[in-house]
């Protein structure tokens, strides 16, 4: 907590700081606060580096250093009807990043054989530390064939939509326009592989152009 004294004087340091570079003498503090005698400044200037307002740089004179201010405090009245100033933690309390977001839930796609394209039929809430930059959506695992992989059948995976992937990277492809599978791509020349992670099942090969990529696995959400 602060004076008003206090925190004018350490208010006309500051402004002297900004203004001039150099900190005001005690004469001026003194006149600034309308003080009979210096030694009521000593006495403010001891008070404030002990509260780690400022701090005294040894071996220079008029050496003052503001390390911080009083911008969150606001005059509370005290018996003698002095106003002292208490830090107001609620004024400029940062906003808090929401813990859940919501995205769209696109139905369920088949982790085995490619099914139609799904359309989007509600939100679902998913942790916000999930996901980073850029739009998102979920879907729900039907089949079997990534089990491999940890993604099970009733799952629900969140996708980042992109239109691009790595070699390797778990994808949500659309073949001819029509039908919508989850599977591990691999690019193989004019060809692309998707890959299912489970050995019952073949990897289906399509040309390059017959395959369009919606988005890339980078969550899942499991119900036990």
């Amino acid at each position: 907590m602060l004076t008003k004294k206090q925190r004018d004087l350490l208010l006309f340091i500051h402004e002297r700081l900004q203004n001039t570079g150099v900190a005001p003498s005690f004469d001026e503090m003194k006149d600034a606060l309308e003080l009979k005698s210096k030694s009521g400044i000593h006495r403010l200037i001891n008070a404030l580096e002990e509260r780690g307002f400022i701090r005294r740089l040894p071996h220079k004179a008029r050496a003052l250093e503001i390390l911080r201010l009083p911008d969150q405090e606001i005059p509370v009245p005290t018996a003698s009807g002095q106003n002292v100033f208490r830090p107001d933690f609620s004024a400029k309390t940062p906003p808090q990043a929401p813990s859940t977001v919501e995205i769209p839930l696109h139905g369920r796609i088949a982790a085995g054989t490619p099914i139609e394209a799904l359309e989007q039929y509600e939100n679902i809430e998913i942790p916000a530390s999930m996901i980073g930059g850029g739009s998102h959506y979920a879907l729900e695992i039907d089949g079997d064939s990534m089990v491999e992989a940890g993604i099970l059948d009733g799952d629900t995976v969140i996708i980042k939509r992109c239109d691009t992937a790595d070699n390797g990277a778990i994808v949500v492809a659309l073949v001819d326009e029509q039908e919508a599978t989850l599977k591990t791509l691999y690019k193989k020349g004019p060809d692309v592989a998707l890959e299912p992670a489970n050995r019952d099942y073949e990897t289906q090969v399509y040309p390059a152009n017959r395959v369009r990529i919606q988005g890339r696995l980078v969550g899942l959400l499991r119900k036990y």
